[in-house]
């Protein structure tokens, strides 16, 4: 009897919290919220109180008129003295922690917000924002005669200053209008930088005033090998297009591109800073700079432009007029754009043109320079001051370690291979932005693993005291936009990951179920604002399947409003397509492709489902007796598992799928096979899910049952296989191609979660 009422209490206790997250669907969740009793009515009679020295926060009072406005269809009527109820006020509170801290008290007569300035008081109206039904939301809108907020006390402030996403509009451009939406978007979810990285090889996207031929040469380009391989991806793909806005034809040529004038960048900034997200610019230098090179020859110090080993010939370090030219470029960026921060990048700089350089050699020997690593850093130092001249501070990739740092600058740290850098950052007292690219480059092409990946990263890295751990700043993701062509693709490719980091750098909350629960209220607000989101993922099925008798798929929906449509013809499932049956029936080999769409047309992921007959694969016929796989381990580089080389370097035994450190240099690129055999416990049905960065291959008895090869971002991929009780033959291939890898291998029988591999299961003769 007892168990049976505990059992019924975790379930009540469960429904409550349910309830209580879409009474309170917020992202990120606040600090702390206790819920109360009722609500508070906002309607035609609510009453709204300013607070002291109002006129400061005429911005803030704007943004919660228009809320309520877009909600019911009119502002609220401003009152001199608060009435006994039906009213809103805001009360300054010079009390609380931070500027963005802010409180919420909400009771039936009574909304009160109190900030200590100006960003607080905005951070609770986007509070309330969410608590808002999500129709208001968009250029339609939606009036109703009344809004109700649910009754509690909130106290909320950020855990991390630096709250940021990073948008390349180098490699592919974007329309002021679309940041414009990026922008409303960061300050839906009280993100608070965003990062611009203006310049790249690829094309320059700000004016300057200086040097005219940066913007009518260097913005423009033809079509390159990126906008190839978009173009091909676009016939299964609509999304991946290129944006036809941002193409020219000119002297008979077709180019891509676009810029930014400086009146339209500061209409952004502006824009920008009355929803409190400072726009931090970067000007990538010394390397990516061939769009500049080509424009102003004299920059490289061959008067050349192309490739080296690894890169694009960089700017000279050793030349002045290359920082003449620098210096002109950076007063007006400084004077155009008012946040304390410029970005210099510094990142992958090909430095063998410095080397073969007379020029370089006398510069390096005047300057006691013993390395073209140490000549970066004299080029990144003298910016750095030139910098300072300006009021700015540097912010440069984690490259600008190697030759030395200085105290001021800003370290952005990106290489995950490089996992000491952003310790030594700290240590050295320098202030730490964390954007490591696994899981934070939002570039990679997102899986079922994605959001929990980003929800479970910890900003502050291993090794660190809690000192040292004061100079981690916070952290963003990247959006690097070589393969993506479209606004709509790179709304898939950040939202919704973008809610869970901010819901990490916010609120630091490790409740990923919970919060979960809460984006789901969330899709609806997005398909109003004219969100291009992933959807969540399907269930039920994997990518590559086996039947021995008829089956039937059944798709499970993670939102009740979703509809799958699906065919079987190769085609790609549109809005048209037929929906496909809740049970359906498969008796013979088939391809069928299916996709969710929202209720406002979004489409989700294309699935492709590969169904074929196979009898259950018979066991080896032994009983391995030792524990754990061998691994064989092959350095080297090999961009696919099928040209590893014939015979390992070392080969030791793992206990799982893990490939231990200290086989080879950190970072470095490298081949592994695990193999052995797989105990079926029962006769039936696996499915396996390989999860991999760079790629990856799994048989299991005598078949190949995954296929996830190739070099790309951490991405999984799932496949079945029919066995009979026993152990059968088991192997994992895998690649990397340098610079930190993920591989984990898990398995699901009968539709079961997730889980991975059991040690028990697998061994060795």
């Amino acid at each position: 009897m007892r168990k049976l009422w505990t059992m019924a209490l975790l379930l009540a206790l469960g429904t409550r919290l349910h309830a209580q997250e879409q009474r309170f669907p917020v992202i990120p969740y606040p600090q702390q919220l206790v819920p109360g009793t009722g609500e508070f009515v906002i309607t035609k009679d609510t009453r709204l109180v300013l607070p002291a020295h109002a006129g400061r926060y005429s911005n803030e009072t704007a943004q919660l008129q228009s809320l309520i406005r877009q909600g019911l269809g009119y502002s609220l009527k401003v009152a001199a003295k608060a009435p006994a109820a039906n009213v809103i006020i805001l009360r300054l509170n010079d009390a609380l922690a931070g500027e963005e801290a802010y409180t919420m008290q909400v009771n039936p007569q009574q909304l009160i917000i109190s900030a200590k300035g100006a960003a607080g008081f905005f951070r609770a109206v986007e509070t309330l924002r969410q608590l808002m039904p999500p129709f208001t939301e968009g250029s339609a809108g939606g009036h109703v005669t009344a809004v109700n907020i649910p009754a509690m006390d909130l106290k909320d402030q950020p855990a991390y200053a630096w709250r940021g996403m990073h948008l390349d509009v180098s490699r592919h451009f974007f329309s002021i209008d679309y940041l414009k939406k990026f922008i409303d978007l960061l300050a839906l979810y009280k993100m608070n930088k965003l990062h611009l990285h203006l310049t790249d090889d690829q094309g320059w996207r700000i004016e300057i005033k200086k040097y005219p031929l940066l913007t009518q040469q260097g913005a423009w380009r033809t079509f390159n090998n990126q906008d190839s391989v978009c173009m091909q991806q676009a016939k299964n793909n609509p999304d991946m297009a290129i944006d036809t806005a941002h193409i020219i034809h000119k002297n008979g040529k077709t180019l891509y591109g676009g810029f930014y004038t400086q009146a339209q960048m500061r209409d952004l900034i502006a824009f920008a800073a009355a929803r409190h997200v400072e726009i931090i610019p970067e000007i990538d230098m010394p390397g990516h700079m061939m769009a500049a090179i080509r424009a102003y020859p004299y920059l490289s110090c061959s008067g050349e432009s192309g490739w080296g080993k690894d890169f694009s010939t960089p700017i000279c370090p050793c030349n002045e007029a290359t920082y003449k030219f620098a210096e002109d470029v950076f007063s007006e960026i400084a004077a155009l754009f008012p946040s304390e921060y410029i970005h210099l990048g510094a990142d992958e700089v090909e430095k063998t043109s410095w080397a073969k350089s007379p020029l370089c050699a006398t510069v390096m020997q005047q300057n006691n320079l013993k390395s073209v690593e140490e000549l970066q850093s004299y080029f990144v130092k003298r910016m750095e001051k030139f910098f300072h001249s300006k009021g700015k501070r540097l912010i440069g990739w984690d490259e600008i370690l190697e030759g030395g740092i200085s105290e001021t600058a800003l370290l952005m740290y990106w290489r995950s291979w490089v996992p000491d850098a952003p310790v030594k950052a700290a240590r050295h007292g320098n202030k730490v932005i964390m954007t490591p690219g696994n899981p934070l480059y939002f570039d990679g092409v997102p899986d079922r693993n994605s959001l929990s990946n980003v929800y479970h990263f910890n900003p502050i890295p291993k090794g660190l005291t809690a000192e040292e751990a004061a100079h981690i700043m916070g952290a963003q993701a990247n959006i690097w936009t070589e393969w993506i062509p479209s606004e709509k693709r790179a709304d898939y490719m950040f939202m919704p990951r973008m809610t869970a980091l901010s819901e990490v750098l916010w609120t630091n909350r490790q409740d990923y179920g919970d919060y979960l629960q809460r984006l789901n209220e969330h899709y609806a607000r997005l398909d109003q604002l004219g969100v291009h989101y992933r959807l969540p993922d399907l269930d039920g099925f994997t990518e590559d399947n086996v039947f021995v008798e008829p089956v039937t798929l059944r798709v499970r929906k993670p939102l009740e409003n979703l509809s799958i449509r699906y065919t079987t013809d190769g085609t790609i499932p549109v809005a048209a397509s037929p929906v496909l049956p809740a049970d359906y029936r498969i008796s013979e080999p088939q391809t069928i492709k299916l996709a969710a769409f929202s209720p406002a047309g979004n489409r989700g992921d294309i699935y492709t489902l590969h169904y074929r007959k196979q009898s259950y694969a018979k066991p080896a016929g032994i009983t391995p007796a030792v524990n754990g796989l061998q691994l064989d381990y092959f350095k080297g580089s090999f961009k696919t598992t099928r040209v590893i080389k014939a015979a390992p370097d070392t080969t030791v035994r793992v206990a799982n799928i893990v490939i231990p450190e200290g086989l080879g240099p950190a970072g470095a690129a490298f081949g592994a096979r695990l193999q052995g055999y797989i105990q079926a416990p029962e006769t039936g049905i696996y499915s396996f899910f390989l999860t991999c960065d760079d790629g990856g291959m799994l048989y299991v008895g005598g078949h190949e049952t995954v296929n996830n090869d190739g070099w790309h971002a951490p991405l999984q991929k799932s496949g079945q296989v029919a066995l009979e009780k026993g152990w059968h033959p088991f192997r994992v291939d895998f690649v990397e191609g340098g610079g930190g890898y993920t591989l984990k291998l898990e398995y699901s029988v009968n539709g079961s979660p997730l889980q991975p591999v059991p040690d028990t299961w697998l061994k060795t003769k």
